[in-house]
């Protein structure tokens, strides 16, 4: 029988804090606080092999959703965010929704709790419509019959090209994106139809993997390969940095932007437990130059000692760490505050820093 994976990471702060999630995983966290739009000039991706990845993962319901620990944790991390924005929000968009782990953690009742407080009642009940859209049809409408459906009003939609949106300017007023920016080519341009199709002063909330994410199997794969077949071929999808991510933001032309990075590390029982789960998520590799059909035998089997080797825990497991970049962006609009003027602060940070700050 497999074995369940654990979900776990290391904190940057001195102490380290728990997180209990409601699958029952126990988290640590760790925080940190180009081109025009148009046809890339460069595609990296392949979205049909990506579109038939997403298929055949969905087609199997019941292993898809024994892999959602990831997708739903971020999406919950993400809708989280949302709280913050004390606004209703009539028509919400779901920016490739997979298999709408969004709109079910909108159902949830005191989504982050607090116990002197009340319980909080859902997220759903500010958002009138929410539009949930993806490239996938058989991911898209897995979950179209669970109960959470009735507590919403979803709008599924399928998208002929998740880099070409079909919406009017100023069609809805929030847009949330967990776990699909990642496999976008072009996305200077997909953020930039993301603001067109915002209303004004309406915010984006995004979370896309990005950095060093998986930097454990691409090290294992490749230091195999090297000694197996004298080569390299990418076997690991690269990756946007957390620190080009602000700036395409200001591109779309969003403001007041926030970026924050969040790692979390899966504990696997081995390297092909993780390859698998992958699999059943649809999120295997869909370079266009990547080397066709599976990966071989005898560079699977040497990878699994140097993983071991490098990274392993002590406790035998094989850990896996999903770098997180969070984004929020919101699109200009009449009466927005903004950042205030430069050099125009009361306070002497210098004070703060040294505990001089007199009350």
């Amino acid at each position: 029988m497999k074995s369940v994976p654990r979900i776990s990471a290391l904190s940057l702060t001195a102490s380290r804090h728990t997180i209990s999630t409601r699958a029952g995983h126990s988290i640590f966290c760790r925080y940190y606080a180009v081109q025009a739009p148009g046809a890339p000039t460069l595609e990296i991706f392949n979205k049909h092999a990506k579109y038939l990845q997403k298929e055949r993962a969905a087609s199997n319901a019941e292993a898809s959703r024994r892999v959602d620990y990831l997708r739903d944790e971020v999406a919950t991390r993400l809708c989280e965010r949302l709280l913050f924005i004390n606004r209703s929000l009539p028509h919400v968009l779901d920016l490739g929704a997979n298999a709408c782990h969004i709109s079910r953690i909108l159902t949830l009742s005191n989504l982050d709790p607090d116990p002197s407080l009340p319980p909080a009642p859902p997220l759903c009940n500010r958002i009138e419509k929410l539009t949930a859209a993806d490239a996938s049809p058989t991911m898209l409408y897995r979950d179209a019959s669970l109960p959470y459906n009735n507590d919403l009003n979803i709008h599924r939609e399928v998208l002929n090209d998740p880099e070409h949106l079909p919406w009017e300017p100023n069609t809805f007023d929030a847009v949330l994106s967990s776990l699909s920016l990642h496999w976008i080519n072009d996305l200077p341009s997909v953020l930039a139809q993301v603001e067109s199709i915002l209303k004004p002063d309406g915010p984006f909330l995004a979370a896309m993997l990005g950095g060093d994410s998986l930097y454990e199997l691409r090290t294992s794969l490749q230091l195999a390969e090297m000694e197996r077949r004298g080569g390299v071929s990418p076997r690991v999808s690269p990756l946007a940095d957390v620190r080009d991510v602000g700036g395409l933001l200001q591109r779309a032309r969003f403001k007041l932007l926030t970026v924050d990075v969040d790692d979390i590390i899966v504990d696997y029982p081995d390297s092909f437990a993780l390859m698998t789960d992958l699999q059943a998520m649809g999120e295997s590799n869909a370079v266009l130059g990547r080397e066709p059909g599976p990966i071989p035998r005898d560079v699977l089997l040497a990878a699994e000692p140097i993983y071991r080797e490098l990274h392993g825990n002590e406790d035998g497991t094989l850990p896996a760490t999903f770098r997180l970049i969070y984004m929020i962006g919101w699109k200009e609009g009449p009466g927005q505050k903004g950042p205030l003027e430069r050099g125009s602060g009361q306070t002497n940070m210098k004070d703060i820093l040294e505990g001089n700050d007199k009350k």
